[in-house]
C-alpha cells in the first residue's frame, strides 16, 4: 500500500511541476549521476554507468537544442544562441569523455548542469 502511495505522490508531483522545475530536476539528476560516476570512478568504467550517465546528459542537452530551434520558442534570439553554444560545448565535452575518460573532466559538466538548474529554480 505504501508503495502505491509513493507512486501516486510522484505522479502528482510531476503534474504540479512547471516546465522550468522539470528542466531543473532533469539537470540535477544528470549532475548527480555524473557526480556518482566521478566518486565511484573505477566501478563506473567497469559497469557501464559512466557511459549511461554521459548518454543521459547528452539526451538532456539534445532536448534543449531542439527546443531553441523551434520557431515557436519565445526566448530572445541572443539567449537561444547562447543556449545552443553551451549545448555544443557540452556535446564536445561528452564526446571527449567518451573517448578519453578521466574523472576530473566530469567537473565542468556537473557545474554546468548544477548552475543552470539553480538558475531555472531562481537560486543564484
Amino acid at each position: 500500500m505504501h508503495a502505491n502511495l509513493a507512486v501516486a505522490y510522484k505522479q502528482a508531483q510531476k503534474t504540479a511541476m512547471s516546465d522550468r522545475e522539470i528542466e531543473a530536476a532533469v539537470l540535477m539528476k544528470a549532475a548527480a549521476t555524473l557526480k556518482q560516476c566521478q566518486t565511484r570512478w573505477e566501478d563506473s568504467l567497469q559497469d557501464g554507468s559512466l557511459d549511461k550517465a554521459l548518454r543521459y546528459d547528452q539526451q538532456v542537452w539534445t532536448v534543449f537544442q531542439a527546443a531553441v530551434v523551434e520557431e515557436s520558442n519565445p526566448l530572445p534570439e541572443a539567449l537561444k544562441q547562447n543556449i545552443m553554444q553551451l549545448s555544443l560545448f557540452v556535446d564536445r565535452k561528452i564526446f571527449e569523455l567518451m573517448c578519453y575518460p578521466e574523472p576530473h573532466k566530469l567537473d565542468i559538466l556537473i557545474k554546468i548542469n548544477t548552475n543552470l538548474a539553480m538558475g531555472l529554480r531562481g537560486n543564484s
